[in-house]
């Protein structure tokens, strides 16, 4: 049988997070969906868990504002407004697109993104989580960030 996560060996975990592997509807960037769910959780609750806080606007969420050339900072700003004003995802949509490059190259992001850990480096490193998490025995399964992140929400058995 294989291992589960040791319940808080990761702190605590949102479920209500998006899957990394979910693409944003208007422009089809996986990851932004779990960054803008990120954003609204810290405008509706004032702050992370810390074990989330911790890479909030770095991490992935830097990658992922490098690879567009823009600031994270500007992305929560977006999603800060729009939910002050009372306004929808169609309007944050229309916003960030305003914000984002005209050449998203998403297909390079998409790529790039689901390689994440694939390295010696990084397969190292989700050795050290798995090992942290007590599933030492899931390294041949859990072979990507975006698979740790799944793994840790409880998206993967």
């Amino acid at each position: 049988m294989l291992s589960k996560p040791i319940p808080g060996s990761s702190g605590e975990v949102l479920t209500e997070l998006p899957s990394p592997y979910v693409p944003h509807a208007a422009t089809g960037l996986l990851h932004l969906p779990r960054f803008l769910a990120k954003c609204r959780y810290v405008k509706t609750h004032g702050a992370l868990p810390a074990s989330y806080a911790k890479n909030y606007k770095r991490g992935m969420d830097k990658f992922l504002c490098l690879h567009l050339g823009i600031d994270p900072a500007a992305v929560e700003a977006i999603v800060h407004e729009c939910m002050s004003a009372g306004l929808g995802d169609s309007e944050r949509d229309r916003r960030l697109l305003a914000l984002f490059p005209a050449e998203m190259r998403v297909a390079k992001w998409n790529r790039d993104y689901v390689q994440k850990g694939m390295t010696a480096a990084g397969r190292d490193f989700l050795k050290t989580a798995l090992t942290n998490m007590g599933c030492a025995d899931r390294t041949e399964q859990i072979i990507s960030v975006a698979d740790l992140m799944d793994f840790d929400e409880r998206r993967i058995e």
